[in-house]
């Protein structure tokens, strides 16, 4: 019987030993990451003005080139500032579909210095000297330009005029 426990420790030792040993080389294999794609998107958009909803609808979209009277004509698609390797669809991008769609201006000057536009004008409300556009995602605003966060079908995007 000692001999019989003894076979079975050394045989659960050299099985947990091998397992061990083995267990780095299958977290050494690449795993496959998630490329970035420019795929259109469904997504529900919103824009609120200071006297109420301005426009609510579900928008096509994908990072595309975008043309604003004021900033010219400039890519959208999430490669803006680095972010993304390739194009993604972007806020901005469903905002200036939804536009063109849907018959109603906007309008946003462009900054180099951030590769992205800022929204100045919507449906004809303007942010003007005391508000601006804000932009968010699922209830969160965006940390970086509308040129430059991802957003996927099913996401919430909102451009809200608020007060500074």
């Amino acid at each position: 019987m000692r001999q019989t426990l003894a076979l079975r420790v050394a045989t659960l030792t050299a099985v947990l030993g091998l397992t061990l040993t083995a267990a780095p080389l299958a977290h050494a294999t690449p795993t496959p990451t998630t490329v970035p794609t420019n795929a259109p998107v469904f997504v529900k958009l919103t824009v609120q003005g200071p006297e109420g909803r301005l426009f609510k609808g579900l928008i096509r979209t994908k990072g595309h080139d975008v043309t604003t009277a004021t900033g010219g004509t400039h890519r959208c698609d999430g490669t803006n500032g680095g972010q993304y390797p390739t194009a993604v669809p972007t806020p901005t991008a469903a905002l200036d579909d939804a536009a063109r769609k849907r018959h109603f201006t906007w309008d946003g000057t462009w900054y180099s210095s951030f590769d992205d536009f800022s929204v100045d004008t919507i449906k004809g409300v303007s942010g003007g000297a005391s508000a601006y556009w804000n932009i968010s995602v699922n209830g969160v605003p965006t940390p970086v330009g509308g040129c430059q966060f991802r957003i996927r079908t099913g996401d919430h995007v909102a451009f809200t005029w608020t007060a500074f």
